[in-house]
Order: C-alpha cells, then sequence, then structure tokens
C-alpha cells in the first residue's frame, strides 16, 4: 500500500486514542522507553505483526515504530513529518501501557480505490494491463490514500449506532480533503520498464479500454 499508519496519524494525530477501536489491535501489553528504544514486558512485536510504520500509543502518547529490532525492543520515535528524519527520541518512563492497533483493512480498501481510479491492476485482476510496480512516485500517492482512509474510519465510527456527531464530521472534512487531493494528485508511469516514466495519469479520471 501506499500508505501506513504512521501516515493517517501525521493527519489525525488523536486517531488512535479517538477511534482506535474501529482497528485491530495487535498489541496490549505494559513497556518501558528510554531513548528511542521501547520495550516491552510481555508480548512479542514479531508475533503480533508489528512493524515499522505502526503506531504505538505509550501511556496515552503517540509514538511512530520506525523498526523492530526484536521480539521485545523497537525503536521509536514522536511523529515525524518525514520518514526519512531522524527519530525523535520520547520522554523516559517505566512499566506503562503499550497499545498498537492497526488500520490495515481500511488502507487496503481505499487503495484497490486509487488504483482503480489510476486504471492500475491491484494484482488480483488484470484488466487495465498496467500493474502497481510500474508506478515509479508512489510517495505521491500517500497522501491521497491516507485521506481517504481516515475518511472511511470516521465515516464507519459515525454509524448511526454509535451516536457520534463530532466523527461525522471528521468523515465529512476527509471526504472534502480527499476529493480535492484527487483533482491535484499526478502519477508517472514506466510502461516499458526502463526505470523511466513514459506516462502520467490522474486519480479523477477513469481509463476506458475496448474489450
Amino acid at each position: 500500500m501506499f500508505s501506513r499508519d504512521r501516515d493517517l496519524v501525521v493527519h489525525e494525530p488523536g486517531l488512535m486514542r479517538d477511534v482506535g477501536w474501529a482497528g485491530q489491535r495487535r498489541l496490549s501489553v505494559l513497556g518501558s522507553v528510554s531513548g528511542t528504544q521501547l520495550t516491552l514486558n510481555s508480548g512479542s512485536f514479531i508475533d503480533a505483526g508489528v512493524e515499522a510504520g505502526h503506531v504505538a500509543v505509550f501511556d496515552d502518547v503517540t509514538l511512530e515504530i520506525v523498526g523492530v529490532d526484536s521480539a521485545t525492543t523497537s525503536t521509536v520515535s514522536l511523529m515525524r513529518g518525514d520518514i526519512a528524519g531522524a527519530a525523535v527520541p520520547p520522554f523516559a518512563a517505566s512499566n506503562r501501557s503499550v497499545v498498537v492497533y492497526d488500520f490495515a483493512a481500511q488502507r487496503a480498501i481505499v487503495h484497490r480505490q486509487v488504483l482503480t481510479m489510476l486504471g492500475i491492476d491491484d494484482g488480483e485482476e488484470q484488466v487495465f494491463g498496467v500493474n502497481e510496480s510500474m508506478v515509479t512516485n508512489p510517495r505521491a500517492l500517500t497522501r491521497l490514500e491516507a485521506l481517504g482512509t481516515l475518511h472511511l474510519i470516521y465515516a464507519g465510527a459515525s454509524a448511526p449506532s454509535r451516536g457520534s456527531g463530532r466523527f461525522e464530521q471528521r468523515a465529512e472534512l476527509y471526504r472534502q480533503r480527499y476529493q480535492r487531493e484527487r483533482e491535484s494528485v499526478v502519477v508517472a508511469i514506466d510502461t516499458d520498464g526502463d526505470g523511466i516514466a513514459e506516462a502520467t495519469r490522474r486519480p479523477n479520471a477513469f481509463v476506458l479500454s475496448r474489450g
């Protein structure tokens, strides 16, 4: 996918605290932070499927997981604007709650939607003759996919049975932002495998082909 959970939190810092329950809870244990290292008292990052790009809520503070170093240790950072930036140490603390939620299911839905809007095959069905590996600037789609995922998350959280007007407002905000982003994104496509893009596409226009 073009986005990771950390990209969602960059746009919506309170996501995990507000609607983490709408995702999959991968880990809920106690742990400690020293410098940029998060150490679990029990459990396993590896067994829980936690990896770089996930987000941990440590004692109510949202931390980006930069990398998993072992079953019980990971490198963490306060949220960075750039994934290439250096890790920023959070406060040190011991024996605090560590919870990791995962919104991969929602991101996957939006990912397929974005690919379809671009006329790109998702790896399961070969319809357009262009696959995801041909995109030479995938980071250009990170924001689009993240905004669409946030709309989907908050739309689900605002279902009538949950009764939260605030979530409904967030859903509408991200729907609008997703629409605006669609109108501005340009994707570069390498059609012949030489590493150089020969074509561009926009996700606000469908690609039509003869049957």
